[in-house]
């Protein structure tokens, strides 16, 4: 079985004929060969786009029909989604339960959300302080998006990307990680299949060449890009060079705040929730527990047993908790990371190992409880991006604002306590560009998405993300 990439509307191999394996990593077997997209096939897919982007047949599209074909999106994906859960869940990795109730639910309900904008995306009329004026303004497409997505949820942030940027008159070019393809090739069938016209969607698969060919692209109006803070970093860094518009969501390391007043038995299992969904494979994923020095011996006992009791497994298993890491380099990565904690001192409570045995052949890793873990750790300061979790103990609840903020990144935090003005007070001081309060990470299409400093730049969702996607337009008339 070979995939294709698709551009103008045709699946095609690579220019260059070359492919590339991915694998499952519940089980380390090939799933698929994938064409390997090279500079030839980006420059294809670019003159596509931009060619679909002046025809009458997308730039003349009615607001309404818009809307019903981002509508029919949503209904397709609905149709398939057990077969879009299952294949997220062989590509990928995560346990079905997590593919079938968020992943493919939450792609579904983004092009139902930016369907609705459709019919809404007006200008509006100012009076101006010159006489014999009148003066409106519109929201206009931006051209050929550049959209680059990670392999921690390839069919979610896909969505979060193609929706907005197709209500609002956009063409894309898509380049979904090499890691996961499969979904996002399977989207974008079921979106021709909607009646997208061709050149309007096109995917070029491959690695970091194929992504740098369309962030340098002189054509390529907007790059929205999900991933590292090194490599966003270097796509602003050129999108700047060029004027291209840019929005990175990066990096993170969310610090969950446990007030003395929290109910440490009552919030055990959201803050468990929060740090290993997806086996701590999510950029905002609770990652650093500050928790009052008097119990966070306790609370972290509690953490470990807990997650040292999780079942891991084949994703397609039901009694699956917990499934694998994406790749052999991650897990290479994330056991790096265990290494130096223990190297600097930390205690390590649970995991810190591969898994063997019958799950040899996948790149498991046991989720790994530290305590005694100080801001200047390193597992304290890096992003992980995996089943490590960090308890470090505060004495002053003054200071928590200030350890919580020093650090590079700013995308999510977390705040329990029955304080609710306690809450709130810290909600405002730190600096992230989510909080939640006495919850796990939830996300909505509805409430906008990034971060702040090395996080990222921009938003994604609600009405920031129709924002991301156009310009504004002022028309003067003289009316003497």
């Amino acid at each position: 079985m070979t995939a294709q990439m698709l551009i103008d509307g045709d699946w095609t191999e690579s220019a260059g004929g070359r492919t590339f394996e991915t694998v499952n990593p519940a089980t380390g077997e090939v799933l698929d060969l994938v064409p390997e997209g090279t500079q030839a096939d980006v420059e294809a897919a670019v003159a596509a786009a931009s060619k679909a982007f002046e025809s009458a047949q997308w730039a003349g599209m009615l607001p309404a029909s818009r809307a019903r074909l981002l509508w029919r999106i949503a209904d397709l994906i609905e149709e398939h989604a057990d077969e879009l859960a299952r294949l997220e869940t062989r590509d990928q990795g995560q346990p079905f339960g997590i593919s079938s109730t968020i992943s493919v639910p939450n792609a579904a309900e983004h092009f139902r959300y930016y369907a609705g904008w459709a019919t809404k995306l007006h200008g509006v009329t100012v009076p101006l302080s010159i006489p014999g004026v009148d003066y409106r303004n519109r929201r206009e497409p931006l051209g050929v998006c550049g959209l680059i997505t990670p392999w921690n949820f390839p069919l979610m942030i896909a969505a979060w990307k193609l929706a907005p940027a197709l209500v609002t008159g956009n063409t894309v070019v898509l380049k979904p990680a090499e890691q996961t393809p499969l979904s996002t090739l399977r989207l974008a069938e079921l979106c021709m299949e909607a009646g997208v016209p061709a050149g309007v969607i096109n995917v070029v698969t491959g690695g970091p060449e194929v992504g740098r060919a369309i962030v340098h692209h002189p054509q390529v109006a907007k790059i929205s890009f999900t991933g590292s803070t090194e490599v966003g970093r270097e796509i602003g860094s050129v999108a700047g060079g060029r004027l291209a518009r840019v929005s990175l969501e990066l990096g993170g390391k969310a610090p969950s705040i446990i007030a003395p007043d929290a109910d440490i038995d009552a919030i055990l299992e959201g803050n468990i929730m929060g740090g290993l969904l997806n086996c701590g494979q999510v950029c905002a994923a609770y990652t650093r527990f500050y928790v009052d020095h008097r119990r966070a011996d306790e609370f972290a006992e509690k953490l470990a047993a807990v997650a040292g009791g999780m079942r891991l497994g084949n994703g397609l298993d039901p009694t699956t908790v917990l499934g694998p890491l994406v790749s052999q380099e991650q897990l290479d990565r994330v056991d790096g990371y265990v290494r130096a904690g223990v190297a600097e001192g930390a205690t390590l409570l649970t995991g810190g190992s591969r898994a063997g045995g019958e799950l040899a052949h996948g790149f498991f890793y046991r989720p790994t409880v530290f305590a005694g873990v100080d801001d200047s750790m390193t597992i304290a300061r890096e992003e992980i991006f995996g089943p490590v979790l960090s308890v470090i103990p505060y004495e002053d609840p003054a200071e928590l604002a200030g350890r919580a903020n020093d650090t590079d990144y700013g995308l999510g935090a977390v705040i329990w306590s029955r304080d609710i003005g306690t809450a709130n007070r810290l909600a405002h001081e730190i600096k992230a560009g989510t909080v939640w309060i006495n919850l796990p990470p939830f996300l909505d299409a509805a409430a906008p998405w990034g971060g702040m400093k090395a996080s990222g730049v921009g938003r994604e969702m609600g009405w920031e993300g129709i924002v991301s996607y156009t310009d504004i337009k002022s028309i003067w008339t003289g009316l003497s």
